[in-house]
């Protein structure tokens, strides 16, 4: 009797996931998250097609060091060490682009708009963030989220998803 109530209660837990599976994730609250935005000097082409460049040298430059953090906190307190290096990798790839203007970083609660990334949305609020801003930092910008890494994992990241429920099953039918 005591197994076949858990497994009906392991059918009704995996119901209910499946049921939610199709579901896109809501943000659990703006707190969760450590969102950066890059912003170009304008929407001229040249300025929008450098502060891709400089997005691509600083999320090299980013990327070890948030694989190592833990934490949203870990995340705030290794870039806020880094601001000035921050700004100096933007620097170096204006200057060698030709832009004589150069970037400012800083790390503050800014309110956002509703994005959706890769299926998970984030809900517009105020969110502590990494702004990144280039020369006068008033055209369109760049934005991921640093923590979690959804886009800080590198390219030799693996991400491995596990069912706590799917372990389970597999440890009572071992039995």
């Amino acid at each position: 009797m005591k197994k076949f109530a858990l497994i009906l209660l392991l059918l009704a837990a995996t119901a209910a996931i499946a049921v939610f599976a199709g579901v896109p994730q809501t943000s659990s609250g703006s707190s969760a998250y450590l969102r950066v935005h890059i912003r170009a000097d304008s929407n001229d082409p040249a300025a929008q097609s450098v502060k891709l460049r400089v997005r691509d040298a600083v999320v090299e430059y980013l990327t070890p060091v948030v694989a190592n953090c833990a934490t949203k906190r870990d995340s705030i307190e290794a870039i806020g060490a880094r601001l000035g290096e921050i700004e100096r990798v933007a620097e170096e790839v204006l200057r060698q682009n030709g832009f004589a203007y150069g970037a400012r970083a800083r790390l503050k609660k800014e309110e956002f708009p509703t994005r959706v990334y890769d299926g998970v949305t984030l809900e517009a609020g105020v969110y502590d963030a990494l702004i990144l801003e280039l020369g006068a930092g008033k055209g369109d910008n760049w934005w991921c989220v640093i923590y979690p890494p959804l886009c800080f994992t590198g390219g030799n990241a693996n991400v491995v998803y596990r069912s706590k429920i799917a372990e389970i099953i597999a440890r009572f039918f071992k039995k």
